[in-house]
């Protein structure tokens, strides 16, 4: 190659009253020199001791510049030829465009991406995630979490940490946290299980996406709760699966429905204590054949209990996944949504012959959850924080609720349908027939108000819009003024 005389050597600038030091101010000038094409492959660069001269700075500056350049592969020693630009650096990537832009900067056109990311891109923004107030859905009361034993428990394990807190960890999660997890749902939802079933998981999002990574090949049909969570269509259809969607009605989803129509289905999504969104639950004699489909045709059932600690009018309802005695229902449950979305700490209970199925999935994704968060979770539910913080949020919730029908009964009466409201944290409630809901929930994200729409839940169009209205994470005052704004809304819009 060519060599280019170190004559040839464009200026270089130092600003002396930057807060940079000049050893970097110098690296950072050849480097992008280098790479825009201004330095070519092979071209001789002055002696370190010339260079200095010639700046009117120190040497050392320069030497560590020049060793830097070194250490990272810009600048090569030639024997009789001194300190040249490496040769390594190919000729397209060296050479000078004109008008060519930064490298940071992308070349225009269209560049391929992968059709799993073209498909999560297709859904239109969904500006009433953009508020924290009224009626933002699955926010729960932050304003009465236990923030102080919290604090207090975080600063007990962060402290002083074991080595083990700071080391790689058990991609199935921290075993204490674990046994309190099987402990509490065995109580409490009535699951089958024991620790080592269990995976601690980032949310119930990481949840979803384990159990298609694992269970699930590209066009395998899957049935798709519709309405249904929005989140499970994108976790399901990223590693391939087929959703099929099965209409609902007042005992939940329609299994005959779904075998009639699809019985060679390879999984079912299915919400079956407080279905999302609409807020039924799954009839008994729905839960034994639906069950009795997967066991007869080897499909999964994947069962998320997102909320189901929120039941106001009974005890919660137990698991489809205590019911399975084929080991056939992979049961997800999360704590984000029962105390803060931040905490990022949720569980999936697998079959015992999938653990190390799931075990490898999880290693491959993110190896393993935060341990701190782990530890301090772990103590919150074995002092007893987390039952009391669950009965008084029950308590609360329902008096929220309560605000809420009152609230759209007196101020915007028959413009709304209210639909069963008999737990959780939201409730549903339809437009008249014809309205857009799209355009309802743009124009309230306008006002400051997070109502979302039906729509976006459905796999299919569907007869009637609606509002999906979260009531959890805020207060009575703001649930008034939500309300009324609301209200004003739908007055200009339907008429």
């Amino acid at each position: 190659m060519k060599r280019v005389r170190a004559s040839f050597f464009p200026p270089i600038a130092l600003d002396p009253e930057s807060k940079s030091p000049l050893y970097r101010q110098l690296y950072d000038w050849f480097r992008g020199a280098i790479l825009n094409g201004q330095l070519r492959p092979g071209q001789r660069l002055p002696s370190t001791r010339g260079l200095a001269a010639e700046l009117k700075v120190s040497r050392i500056p320069v030497l560590g510049a020049f060793e830097q350049l070194h250490a990272e592969g810009y600048l090569q020693t030639v024997l009789g030829s001194g300190t040249v630009v490496t040769r390594s650096i190919p000729d397209d990537l060296a050479r000078p465009r004109k008008g060519s832009p930064s490298p940071a900067t992308p070349l225009k056109g269209q560049r391929k991406l992968s059709r799993s990311s073209a498909q999560m891109r297709q859904s239109p923004p969904q500006v009433w995630l953009n508020h924290l107030g009224a009626f933002r859905v699955s926010l729960p009361a932050l304003d009465h979490f236990p923030v102080g034993i919290w604090s207090k428990l975080v600063a007990r394990h962060a402290r002083w940490p074991a080595k083990e807190l700071l080391a790689y960890a058990n991609p199935m999660g921290y075993m204490p946290l674990r046994e309190a997890i099987a402990e509490y749902i065995g109580t409490a939802r009535a699951v089958r299980c024991d620790p080592a079933q269990i995976m601690v998981v980032t949310g119930s999002q990481q949840g979803l996406q384990l159990s298609a990574r694992v269970l699930l090949d590209p066009r395998d049909a899957v049935w798709m709760e519709d309405p249904g969570y929005p989140g499970a269509h994108q976790a399901l259809t990223t590693f391939g699966g087929r959703l099929f969607p099965v209409p609902l009605d007042s005992a939940g989803l329609n299994v005959e429905h779904a075998i009639r129509s699809c019985p060679k289905a390879r999984a079912v999504y299915v919400t079956p204590s407080h279905q999302y969104p609409m807020g039924t639950t799954l009839s008994a004699a729905r839960r034994m054949r639906l069950l009795d489909w997967a066991s007869r045709s080897g499909a999964w059932v994947i069962e998320d209990d997102y909320d189901s600690e929120f039941r106001f009018g009974a005890r919660p309802f137990a698991s489809l996944q205590g019911l399975d005695h084929d080991a056939r229902v992979i049961y997800i449950g999360t704590f984000s949504k029962v105390l803060f979305p931040s905490l990022r700490i949720g569980y999936v209970v697998v079959p015992t012959d999938l653990v190390s199925a799931f075990a490898a999935a999880r290693d491959a994704a993110d190896i393993f959850s935060s341990t701190l968060y782990q530890l301090v979770l772990t103590d919150f539910i074995r002092e007893g924080h987390f039952a009391r913080h669950i009965r008084r949020m029950r308590l609360l919730y329902m008096e929220r609720r309560n605000a809420l029908l009152d609230a759209v009964r007196d101020k915007i009466g028959s413009r709304l349908e209210l639909v069963s409201a008999e737990a959780g944290m939201h409730l549903v409630a339809l437009l008249p027939p014809g309205a857009d809901d799209m355009r309802v929930a743009q124009a309230a994200a306008q006002s400051g108000i997070a109502a979302m729409p039906l729509s976006s839940c459905c796999l299919r169009r569907p007869a009637r819009g609606g509002l999906v209205l979260g009531y959890g994470g805020c207060d009575q005052k703001q649930i008034q003024d939500g309300v009324r704004k609301l209200a004003g809304i739908l007055r200009r819009i339907i008429t």
